[in-house]
């Protein structure tokens, strides 16, 4: 992609995808070497990852998630629309006490890897950490951070301006998703 904005732009939060254009393991290490050299406070560098991209082990990691809150009558992408694999951010306490915000730096940087390659995610923190913990068989020294969950999207997702503060996403009857976006202007302080 030649535009950095069009790149952010396209970055979304999917949450659908078309499970039958897989993501190799080797393609989800190619992005974590590229997280690998964000800026981490201090250069601790105390994040760890797990790249999943098999059918067992990505059903074991979905049944930990929590899936759009604001969608009440929506449980999560349908089998055929779930993710093709996930990347799990651990931060590693023997390292460090804490990662600061090293995992958002290295969670965006894969997540604008993902789509410059025609995929997409979403990065999830609605997890089930004990049971995803054991899932994995963590040792108790890794905390779980994130969980990005990636594939081919397969949603039609539109940003559009925020109107009286309602911030909440939301689909449209065509099953498009809207999300509200604060205007520039709102944001920015001072003169």
């Amino acid at each position: 992609m030649d535009n950095f904005r069009e790149l952010v732009l396209q970055n979304r939060s999917y949450r659908r995808f078309d499970n039958s254009v897989t993501i190799e393991r080797s393609k989800l290490l190619e992005w974590i070497d590229i997280a690998r050299y964000t800026p981490s406070a201090r250069n601790q560098q105390p994040l760890k990852y797990m790249a999943i991209a098999d059918e067992a082990r990505n059903q074991e990691v979905f049944r930990t998630l929590s899936w759009a809150g604001f969608l009440t009558n929506w449980h999560g992408p349908s089998p055929e629309e779930q993710p093709t694999a996930y990347i799990v951010i651990l931060h590693d306490t023997s390292i460090a006490p804490n990662c600061h915000c090293d995992h958002g730096i290295v969670a965006q940087t894969i997540m604008l890897a993902a789509v410059n390659e025609g995929f997409g995610g979403c990065i999830l923190a609605a997890v089930n950490r004990p049971m995803l913990a054991k899932t994995l068989q963590l040792p108790e020294n890794f905390e779980i951070m994130l969980v990005l969950a990636l594939g081919k999207p397969s949603e039609v997702i539109v940003t559009e301006p925020m109107v009286e503060n309602r911030h909440s996403y939301y689909r449209d009857e065509k099953d498009v998703h809207h999300v509200p976006k604060r205007d520039l202007r709102d944001l920015i302080l001072g003169s």
